[in-house]
Order: C-alpha cells, then sequence, then structure tokens
C-alpha cells in the first residue's frame, strides 16, 4: 500500500497524492519571470488540469542556483519570489512548490508554499534534507543523475529521522555520458517499492545538460513517448515545466513545454493511469525460485 501525501490546506484546492488518487500534475514556468506572467500561467493550467481531470499543484522557481553560467537568468530572488507565490495561491486557489537550494532558505520559504521541492544535484545533501524535513511540509524529492534508485533510501531515512514522512520520489533521468540523459523505467518501479508516491518529470528528462557549453539543451519530443512510459510502469504524478512561449524562456527555454500541447498528454496520461490501475498483471517470475 501506498502512504498518501496530502499537499496544501483548506484555503487551496487540497491535493492528495498516492495509491487511488488522481494522477497529479506539478507544473509551471522553470522559473518565476513576473507577477503577471506566473498568475496568467498558472491560471492557464489549472484550466486544462480541471478539463481533463488531474489535480494540480503549480511550480515555479525564485531562484535557480544550479544555472550553468554566471550570465544565466537565475530567477528573481526569495522575497519577491516568495510574494508572487503568495499570490498565485491566493488569486488561483492552487497548492505552490518551488525548490530549495539552501537550509537558509528554507523557514521563509516553508511559511508561504504547501510542497518543498529538492533538486537532483542535492538530493544527498544531510543539512538541507533535514532542514526541509522539520518544517513537517511535503517534499519533492528528485533522485540524482548520478544516483541508483535503491540508495535514494538513504536520503529518505534523513528526512524520516526528522518525523516527516510526507515524501513524494521523483525520477528525472539518469546520465549517458557527458551531454545526455536517458530514463530507465525500473528505477519508478524500484522507488515506488519504498512505499511511498512517485512522480515522473518529464521535461528535466529530456534536458542535454550544458549541450551548448553554457546552455543546456533539450529533446522536446521526446516528452509524449516518456510520459506514456512513465504512466504506463505506474506513477503518481508528472511533472513538466510549462511555457506559453519556450524559446523565450528567461530559464530552459529548450526543455519548456508549449502548454499548447499539454492537454493532449494530460488526456493520454490519464487514459494509461486508468488502464495501468485497472489491470492486474501477473508477476512473471513467481514459481522461479
Amino acid at each position: 500500500m501506498i502512504k498518501q501525501v496530502i499537499v496544501g490546506d483548506d484555503k487551496v484546492n487540497k491535493v492528495r497524492i498516492g495509491e487511488g488518487e488522481r494522477l497529479c500534475l506539478l507544473a509551471g514556468p522553470c522559473a518565476i519571470e513576473s507577477e503577471t506572467h506566473a498568475i496568467y500561467m498558472a491560471e492557464q493550467i489549472a484550466e486544462i488540469a480541471e478539463k481533463v481531470g488531474v489535480s494540480l499543484i503549480y511550480k515555479s522557481c525564485y531562484d535557480k542556483d544550479c544555472r550553468s553560467s554566471p550570465d544565466s537568468y537565475h530567477g528573481c530572488g526569495i522575497d519577491s519570489g516568495l510574494e508572487i507565490l503568495q499570490k498565485v495561491r491566493d488569486q488561483v486557489g492552487v497548492p505552490v512548490v518551488t525548490d530549495i537550494s539552501s537550509a537558509e532558505w528554507v523557514e521563509a520559504t516553508a511559511s508561504v508554499v504547501d510542497m518543498l521541492q529538492i533538486p537532483a544535484y542535492l538530493c544527498r545533501q544531510t543539512h538541507l534534507l533535514r532542514a526541509c524535513a522539520k518544517t513537517k511540509k511535503p517534499l519533492h524529492l528528485k533522485k540524482g543523475q548520478f544516483m541508483n534508485p535503491r540508495n535514494m533510501k538513504n536520503s529518505l531515512a534523513k528526512i524520516y529521522r526528522e518525523d516527516n514522512h510526507q515524501v513524494v520520489l521523483c525520477d528525472r533521468g539518469t546520465f549517458f555520458g557527458y551531454e545526455d540523459l536517458v530514463n530507465d523505467m525500473r528505477s519508478l518501479m524500484i522507488m515506488r517499492e519504498f512505499g511511498i508516491p512517485v512522480s515522473y518529470d518529464a521535461t528535466h528528462s529530456i534536458q542535454q545538460p550544458t549541450g551548448s557549453g553554457s546552455v543546456s539543451q533539450g529533446l522536446r519530443e521526446f516528452i509524449p513517448g516518456l510520459v506514456r512510459a512513465a504512466c504506463g510502469v505506474g506513477v503518481d504524478a508528472i511533472f513538466m515545466e510549462v511555457h506559453d512561449n519556450p524559446s523565450r524562456a528567461l530559464s530552459d527555454p529548450a526543455t519548456q513545454l508549449d502548454i499548447r500541447f499539454l492537454e493532449s498528454i494530460l488526456r493520454q496520461a490519464v487514459d494509461i493511469t486508468r488502464i495501468v490501475r485497472e489491470t492486474v498483471v501477473a508477476n512473471p517470475t513467481e514459481g522461479l525460485s
């Protein structure tokens, strides 16, 4: 039985992630670009999510601390960013999640957002994991591109030690050489065996880290197929960075999904999820030992 993670409170559309619950979507622009843009995107994504029948947690970051180049857009900053996320929460009525890259940001961020996201590069950082866990907020923990999925139990142990069991584990691909990522869908199945919900990051998984030397590239054409594959092995949530004009996005323009394609991809995801949950598949290893 998969533990259920509850995100949000009575002031927003509370989201339940886990076995038997609706597929959840974590989505929004990579970085917060402006208040107007954030609220517009949240409204548009919320409308699509409602139409398709998925739960929504709006995602966008105030500080992209892992940018390749010092000249890249790193975000609007914590003060402005949290004000904007609070307005999204109040005006659109959806829970919000954002990246945490420093333990110093945790207290202020947890006072606004409904869920804290720990970036893949930082999934083993003990001080950060413990600081986030102590807030008792639900955590979206991304598996490092360098990590064996089974070793994510060690990161979970650091969180559980602070008596926080509200965790969703996310896969965003595994390093394949220097400038590419591949997805081993077994990772999602392995991490779900820990008894907690899992999510699949469809847009970072198609990233080609620093593919042009100082800016990451991406292969957006693979997003629909990879979402279908992830839902085929059974996930509880899909993560996608979504933009209304990806080529002009201030952060990760090559990997963000154009919002025009969001509805059709989600409809496929919902259909496949329903089929998987309704179908009992025999264990092919039964009787072999």
